[in-house]
């Protein structure tokens, strides 16, 4: 994920000094001079098994094309603010019980020191609980059995970024989407959508539960939800089962508990409204796969 802060880099004890911080100051939050463009990243082998152990010199930053020198790296299992959206529409009516235990699994499986906010949706999303870490009021929210209406998925992503903009006290900004179908109520648009993750540094996961993998809903809703999600560094994943949900949403949070912290100072410094794009490589033992943000805008209404 990539998160455009302004920094002043200060040197090694600085640095230092943030690793010595409590869990709950564990935020790479940086203030003054020098831009930082920081980044989230998981990184899996070929087998698909997730590689928790590298160390910085594992790792290449690139910025459209050009080496970026590494400011920060860290492997902290750094406190987020979520939203959890999910789709209350009529199709959802018979997973509605799988899909509030599922939720319930991913909030246990999450870091205790996390936020999270619930927003049911169908025909219009609707924030059902504000920011908490309470388990009690996240499952009085999460327990709703009144399906009904359409999908107004892209109007729910909406929200839910904006509601963590305005309201999140954590640094790291993640929304996870379960749904099993295609939006056909949304005013929103796609771009809308995409343009404010760039700009806010929002990661998106999503869980489509889809019951019939080969048929064209199906295949146009996985890539709907790819085209989401992959972006913002984040990733969907597709139960082939409804015995398989439970297992899906907490490998999601435990993905996002264990991702790298990476942050560099861009050698190209101007804030000019132009899109830069980020690669990472990881290297080890095997070929791996490194999963972060596609890129960032660089101008002043990306920086928090």
């Amino acid at each position: 994920m990539t998160r455009m802060a302004a920094v002043g880099v200060l040197g090694a004890a600085v640095l230092a000094s943030l690793a010595a911080l409590p869990v709950r100051a564990q935020q790479p939050s940086f203030k003054a001079e020098t831009r930082l463009v920081v980044l989230r990243a998981t990184v899996r082998n070929r087998r698909g098994i997730e590689v928790t152990d590298l160390d910085q010199s594992a790792f290449t930053v690139y910025e459209d094309g050009k080496r970026q020198p590494i400011t920060v790296f860290r492997r902290d299992d750094i406190p987020v603010s979520l939203a959890l959206l999910i789709d209350n529409s009529g199709s959802m009516r018979r997973l509605r019980e799988r899909v509030e235990r599922a939720a319930l699994a991913f909030v246990h499986a999450s870091n205790p020191l996390d936020e999270v906010c619930v927003i049911n949706f169908a025909d219009r999303p609707h924030l059902d609980v504000p920011l908490t870490s309470s388990p009690a009021a996240l499952t009085a929210g999460i327990r709703r059995v009144d399906s009904i209406g359409g999908t107004a998925l892209r109007d729910a992503v909406a929200m839910g970024e904006s509601y963590l903009h305005d309201h999140a006290a954590r640094e790291r900004h993640v929304l996870l989407v379960i749904t099993d179908g295609r939006d056909n109520a949304s005013e929103t648009s796609d771009k809308t959508i995409a343009a404010t993750a760039r700009q806010q540094d929002i990661a998106v996961y999503a869980i489509g539960l889809f019951a019939l993998g080969d048929s064209s809903q199906a295949k146009d809703g996985r890539r709907e939800l790819d085209a989401l999600t992959e972006p913002t560094g984040g990733v969907a994943e597709y139960p082939t089962g409804l015995t398989d949900i439970d297992d899906a949403v907490v490998d999601l949070a435990r993905q996002i508990r264990r991702q790298y912290t990476i942050a560099y100072a861009p050698t190209n410094q101007a804030l000019d409204g132009t899109y830069r794009r980020i690669r990472v490589d990881a290297r080890g033992r095997e070929p791996l796969v490194v999963r972060t943000r596609a890129g960032y805008v660089a101008d002043r209404s990306s920086s928090p």
